[in-house]
């Protein structure tokens, strides 16, 4: 049996709902209302068809923040995430490209990327390449003027490291960007690329190896190994490069993602802020911290 929690728009929901529970009767699934919190309503469904439920979800109930779990969830003691376009509202590389003039044309690079139309590392080191000459300053001036964290970042992490999780900024985006929004933010430890310079100046190459998606998946491993063999973890991510660690973390939370991501992870966040992570995992307003 399978565990939804679900956060929608109240207007209608009980009808939705219904509507919901009709669709799953006609697949042969029982169901039940276990709890109705007015932000969260948690049902069970006597399936193990993840994929399909979620297909009933998006279309009995349309745009929704939600769960879908066969282990009740807790707290996990790691949590993992990527930054662009998850922990902040921006991809780094595409606001830095408008101070060189070409931000449409890395843009598109960009998003062809995280859709996973292209090959990850292949695609970084062609947007690296066109940013080649552009002052080091430019960044510091990026990171002031453009990148912001979304809303609710700072909360979610320091209310799970309250509660003894462990925190991980983990980017396929630079560390001159990870290592400010991380402090600024709360996580412990950061893992992302290296733009190189010399002179002052970016020369288009990258100081190191790349994170990739098999690297991102490789520090959730290793923090779990860390963590022993009962602890519990929590990813979350938007594009094709995190479609590892979302898939092995316990929780996969998709936030705004892009389809692929979305059809990966077993929680979804379409309509609200990052604080639907506290929401969805059961932890009461009360106990969130205070930033």
């Amino acid at each position: 049996m399978l565990i939804v929690r679900l956060i929608a728009d109240p207007a209608g929901l009980e009808t939705r709902i219904k509507n919901l529970r009709a669709a799953w009767d006609d697949k042969g699934w029982s169901s039940r209302i276990e709890r109705d919190a007015g932000a969260m309503v948690e049902l069970r469904v006597s399936s193990w068809d993840v994929a399909e439920v979620r297909v009933t979800i998006d279309e009995r109930i349309g745009p929704s923040d939600g769960l879908v779990t066969a282990i009740p969830p807790v707290t996990p003691r790691l949590f993992i995430s990527d930054m662009d376009s998850t922990m902040i509202g921006q991809e780094c590389i595409d606001e830095l490209a408008d101070y060189a003039g070409i931000k449409p044309q890395i843009a598109a690079i960009t998003e062809r990327a995280m859709q996973g139309e292209l090959d990850f590392e292949a695609a970084l080191r062609e947007r690296v390449g066109l940013l080649c000459g552009l002052e080091e300053g430019a960044i510091a001036q990026c990171l002031h003027e453009r990148i912001t964290p979304n809303r609710g970042a700072r909360i979610v992490v320091e209310t799970l490291k309250a509660k003894g999780c462990k925190t991980v900024l983990v980017t396929g985006g630079f560390h001159h960007f990870a290592d400010p929004v991380a402090a600024q933010i709360g996580f412990e430890r950061v893992v992302g690329n290296r733009l190189e310079v010399s002179d002052g100046k970016l020369t288009g190459g990258l100081d190191g190896p790349v994170v990739d998606s098999s690297v991102k998946q490789s520090v959730l491993e290793e923090e779990m190994q860390a963590l022993g063999a009962r602890a519990t973890s929590l990813a979350a991510g938007d594009g094709a490069n995190d479609i590892p660690m979302l898939d092995a973390a316990d929780i996969g939370v998709a936030y705004r993602a892009k389809p692929k991501a979305r059809a990966s992870a077993n929680c979804w966040i379409d309509r609200g802020d990052l604080t639907s992570i506290l929401i969805l995992l059961g932890i009461a307003t009360e106990d969130w911290a205070e930033t």
